[in-house]
């Protein structure tokens, strides 16, 4: 297939979840035979901080104005056999009308963010990505969140066909590798700052940081305020470009999941950082949402905790119960969540909606 994507970024990870997606489904496309041309607005925040100019199985299309591009993203829909246009895509509403109105390819549409666009939604707050017309336009409609965020999706915004197509790792990057002892603590967080995940962390990792002094404690990731209560021995790293996670994992004793809001709410929502940390063989401890045992089993292959109390518990099991588990959830991941399973399952996915939705004679 020729696949066209409008999106919000794949060169830079910094700031969001959707480039290292992104590079590992682009990755396993193009091994199974697909080409992708990916449309990425060249925003100032993401070009200060783009690690990957040239991502493997994707030709980057960088732009800085849509209508300088539009004649050539026009010609590009024109010649591809799927085109896509994703959530928090800047340019979603121009392109979603280029998609809409070409009667060649199958029209997709992506929305790796659908608790908080539903979330939006109830709220009555505006949603730029999604296209004026709604989604009834689409052939296909894919969501990072199943469950019953795909009735959602019909039933509000008038999807026809529905299908998940969840988060996943690429191996080639995330692998367990000698660890750092500069990084060695003893439970991590790697995320961007929320303010809906802030009571979270503060349950799950701050708290038990302030009781247990004695033991090492980090958090990564990017837009953390100044105000942030941090403990002596809390250490912030700052972004963590995709190339230093598996070290960062990998030198951690334990590594926290702690889920934003609504897709708490929304369940069946897999951040792809659950499977990053298990692909590098760290465990994970998790807050609880519906649908988390179907891709994990609790206790087993990953541990729950819901006050710190649990996470306390957890941080005094022994290395052997700890490897024991962490292995569990690695061979779970790459039996399950790669991004090669997940090119199977977009192919599916693209088949079912193209044998409803036939290309016109």
């Amino acid at each position: 297939m020729r696949i066209v994507i409008f999106g919000l970024t794949i060169s830079s990870s910094w700031g969001n979840g959707h480039a290292t997606i992104w590079r590992g489904l682009c990755r396993a496309l193009a091994a199974r035979g697909h080409s992708t041309v990916f449309f990425e607005r060249n925003v100032p925040y993401y070009a200060e901080h783009r690690d990957s100019t040239a991502p493997p199985g994707c030709d980057l299309r960088l732009y800085d104005d849509w209508t300088a591009i539009e004649g050539v993203a026009r010609q590009a829909v024109k010649d591809a056999d799927v085109a896509m246009v994703t959530s928090y895509c800047p340019d979603a509403q121009p392109a979603g009308d280029i998609v809409a109105s070409s009667a060649r390819p199958l029209k997709l549409f992506y929305d790796l963010d659908t608790p908080v666009t539903l979330d939006r939604l109830e709220r009555g707050e505006d949603v730029p990505y999604l296209p004026r017309q709604g989604l009834a336009e689409f052939d296909l409609v894919l969501s990072f969140t199943g469950g019953r965020a795909l009735d959602v999706l019909r039933t509000r915004l008038g999807a026809r066909r529905v299908a998940p197509l969840y988060g996943s790792v690429d191996p080639e990057t995330h692998r367990p590798v000698l660890p750092d002892p500069a990084l060695s603590f003893d439970l991590t967080y790697l995320g961007t700052y929320a303010a809906d995940r802030q009571a979270g962390v503060d349950m799950l990792l701050l708290e038990p940081a302030r009781r247990r002094p004695d033991l090492r404690f980090a958090i990564a990731g990017s837009q953390y305020p100044v105000d942030f209560p941090w403990a002596p021995n809390v250490y912030y790293l700052r972004h963590m470009p995709p190339p230093d996670h598996p070290c960062f994992y990998s030198s951690s004793r334990l590594t926290l999941n702690v889920t934003r809001a609504p897709m708490a709410t929304m369940g069946y929502c897999p951040s792809g950082r659950l499977f990053e940390a298990a692909a590098c063989g760290t465990p994970v401890i998790s807050d609880w949402w519906e649908g988390l045992d179907t891709f994990f089993e609790p206790a087993s292959e990953i541990l729950i905790v819901q006050n710190p109390e649990d996470a306390l518990r957890v941080l005094a099991l022994t290395d052997s119960v700890r490897r024991r588990i962490a292995s569990r959830a690695r061979e779970r991941v790459l039996a399950h969540h790669t991004a090669a399973s997940r090119a199977v399952d977009f192919e599916r996915a693209v088949e079912g909606a193209a044998m409803l939705f036939p290309e016109p004679a």
